[in-house]
């Protein structure tokens, strides 16, 4: 028998708030889309059970946090590279990487509920799925991040919550309190301010500085200390001297590479297509600057394939 589709469209109305809760969760996208589907088949399978329709958003969300929790209960702490090294000393050659399930991945704004064609529709609060925020998220004890979240993302009143996780609200407090200790102690200076014309005019510049590969260009565009990474790799470069010459270092392989603009954790990001043996440009990482007082504060360059594929972009360009 077919899901009847006045449950099977209320499901998936639900699918991009979850998404967005997930991935606060979790720390990634891919891992995110698995828990949201987990939970919509729970959901459907006992959808009769709930036979009032104002505490279906309670329910849901109850069933992801589960979801959620389960699965941390088996991962590691994902992570930036900025929270596992100190940045190199010199310029080399990065070598060193970990497994994808170690790092925080961005989230297409479109899965999460984000519009930037029309922010007073969007889902989301902007700060609470910058990278470095959500990053952060990943320091709290599974618990504690399903308190903060719900109270700082989404707004959830302390009953609410302590309702959604079995607890007191007096617990559900003192949580949300510990969590924000935690999170006040990370470093969050690195993140932009609400997006302006001259935050996307450095994001233009940056660019057009990377197609024409115009290092001096590129370093300039960072503030004195400004810094970048490139996960899965743990190396991460910081100042812009060093900057300077990482991108001289890559030149070999960036040189001639195209980039395309992409909306992610609700800033603006780009991807790149590097030159290929093939005479194709091919998908290499992508870009996403933090912008901050009108220069760039980090670059993260995330260098995953099916990042692409999640971002709806094409396998390969041609070069010219």
């Amino acid at each position: 028998m077919g899901v009847p589709s006045s449950v099977s469209e209320e499901l998936e109305a639900f699918r991009p708030p979850l998404t967005r809760y997930c991935y606060s969760m979790l720390g990634s996208i891919f891992d995110a889309e698995d828990a949201v589907q987990d939970t919509v088949i729970r959901a459907w399978q006992h959808w009769g059970e709930v036979e009032n329709p104002a505490a279906r958003r309670s329910w849901m969300f109850r069933i992801a946090t589960n979801v959620c929790l389960d699965r941390l209960r088996q991962m590691k702490r994902r992570a930036l590279p900025m929270d596992l090294t100190a940045p190199v000393p010199q310029i080399a050659e990065p070598r060193d990487t970990l497994p994808a399930e170690s790092w925080v991945w961005p989230a297409p704004d479109y899965l999460i509920g984000f519009r930037p064609e029309d922010p007073a529709e969007s889902l989301v609060r902007k700060d609470t799925v910058r990278l470095a925020f959500v990053a952060a998220l990943q320091k709290l004890p599974p618990k504690q991040r399903a308190v903060f979240v719900m109270r700082e993302a989404f707004g959830w009143s302390a009953t609410e919550i302590a309702a959604l996780l079995g607890i007191t609200a007096a617990a559900a407090n003192s949580a949300l309190q510990r969590a924000r200790v935690t999170v006040s102690r990370t470093d969050l200076t690195s993140q932009s301010s609400e997006p302006d014309a001259q935050s996307r005019d450095v994001l233009d510049r940056f660019w057009q500085a990377f197609e024409r590969y115009d290092v001096p260009a590129l370093a300039a565009l960072f503030h004195e200390d400004g810094s970048l990474s490139m996960p899965p790799f743990v190396m991460w470069v910081k100042g812009r001297p060093l900057v300077r010459e990482f991108y001289e270092l890559t030149r070999p392989h960036c040189k001639g590479s195209r980039l395309l603009p992409v909306s992610v954790n609700a800033t603006g990001g780009l991807a790149q297509y590097a030159p290929a043996p093939d005479g194709r440009l091919r998908p290499w990482g992508i870009h996403v600057p933090e912008i901050r007082s009108g220069r760039i504060a980090h670059v993260y360059t995330f260098i995953h394939k099916d990042l692409y594929e999640r971002l709806g972009l094409p396998e390969s360009l041609p070069a010219d």
